[in-house]
């Protein structure tokens, strides 16, 4: 349970089929625990499938579709790992705008895993520092990301980690940064 207290804020979950189950449950917990409301935005409506691993698991119901949602309704964003779940984001134009528009209003955003190559395809990374799974370190050094190898990294309202191991420390900095509020160098 975290300390700090987040409410009345809505928090905007991207994700879509082949999210990393755990890395969208347990910020979302995490959220809530510290009244903030957690939001599922997708870039279809319906429902999106999670997995554990390569195994299917649960499917959650989606609440907004990326394309109707407004970054002037929340006031943050967090966007889960899994390989397959980043790859389709990253191809959604409406994943990526979205995304976009929360460092254009300078909230925090916190990605795990594969999630930023959402924040690549945003054009977010270049002189930030950063972690991810990592097999993208390469393509984050290629945007122009600082990547280091960290449990959890903040920069400036951005909030990054490596996977599933690291949810603790995701959860609180997410918490945290949320909390805070606007960061004026989270600016594109």
């Amino acid at each position: 349970m975290s300390e700090q207290n987040i409410s009345g804020k809505k928090v905007a979950f991207l994700l879509t089929d082949g999210v990393e189950q755990v890395e969208l449950t347990s910020p979302w917990q995490a959220v809530k625990d510290a009244g903030g409301e957690p939001v599922l935005v997708a870039p279809k409506s319906g429902t999106v499938q999670g997995f554990k691993g390569t195994e299917k698991a649960d499917t959650f119901p989606v609440d907004v579709t990326a394309h109707q949602a407004r970054v002037d309704d929340y006031d943050a964003l967090v966007i889960p790992g899994g390989v397959v779940n980043a790859d389709h984001l990253r191809a959604e134009k409406s994943a990526v705008d979205f995304t976009r528009s929360f460092f254009d209003n300078q909230k925090p955003v916190a990605v795990i895993c594969h999630g930023p190559w959402v924040l690549i395809e945003a054009g977010v990374t270049d002189g930030r520092r950063l972690t991810s799974y990592h097999t993208l370190a390469t393509d984050l050094k290629n945007a122009g990301a600082k990547w280091v190898d960290e449990e959890v990294v903040v920069d400036q309202g951005l909030v990054t980690s490596r996977n599933p191991d690291d949810l603790p420390a995701f959860n609180a900095k997410l918490v945290e940064e949320i909390a805070e509020g606007r960061h004026r160098g989270q600016t594109t």
